[in-house]
């Protein structure tokens, strides 16, 4: 028997729905464009976050301080920028710290910077023939210093310090005005703004007339 041949009705392709992203971006409206006062004003509030910002972080927790003088050669020179971390955030301070203390007195007219030698309780003691510094009977080991202590500015020794104060010298001894001058005496810890954590901008330093900036780094 011949094999019944039957009509195939033709397949008809399925159109893929629309998707409802397409209709969704063929429907959105269009984005207007950014006017220049807009960008002008969200510039503003970006720049004023950041001045905020920057007041905050320098008023209390960091500040500069620049370096005048030549009392911390070969430490410091004149010109450097330290970054100093705030007394109320800096902690303890400890012997041999470098810090910054604030005018108290008539006969400083500026901020100055020295190294704590003794913290209070501390007997400080000064052999200015030998030019070795005691404290506590012990002589103190000095590897920053300049030169030899030789030069007595007024302070009477043995001194014994009061708990909160503690006694700054320069490392370039003899030609500093510390507390061995009567004049500045042991120092009260209230009078100290911060620790001298880094050097951030070196001076010149004063034999090659140039910036060494292989000597940025922690302050020691």
């Amino acid at each position: 028997m011949a094999e019944e041949k039957k009509d195939l009705e033709p397949v008809q392709e399925q159109q893929p729905p629309e998707t409802e992203t397409a209709e969704k971006t063929e429907n959105a409206p269009e984005k207007e464009p950014e006017t220049l006062e807009t960008a002008l004003y969200s510039w503003g509030q970006a720049l004023i976050t950041a001045v905020v910002g920057v007041v905050i972080l320098f008023t209390f927790i960091f500040r500069l301080i620049g370096v005048n003088g030549p009392s911390m050669q070969d430490t410091l020179y004149t010109g450097d920028r330290l970054l100093v971390i705030n007394s109320l955030l800096c902690g303890e301070y400890k012997q041999g710290d470098v810090v910054v203390a604030r005018n108290y007195n008539a006969d400083l007219n500026e901020t100055i910077v020295k190294r704590i030698v003794a913290v209070g309780g501390q007997t400080v003691d000064i052999d200015f023939t030998a030019g070795v510094v005691y404290v506590d009977g012990a002589p103190l080991a000095e590897p920053y210093v300049k030169e030899p202590t030789y030069k007595p500015e007024g302070t009477e020794f043995p001194l014994t310090l009061a708990e909160d104060e503690v006694f700054l010298m320069g490392d370039n001894r003899n030609r500093s005005t510390d507390s061995r001058s009567s004049s500045l005496g042991p120092v009260n810890v209230g009078y100290l703004q911060g620790k001298a954590v880094f050097l951030l901008i070196p001076g010149q330093t004063p034999d090659l007339e140039a910036r060494e900036w292989d000597r940025i780094g922690p302050v020691r």
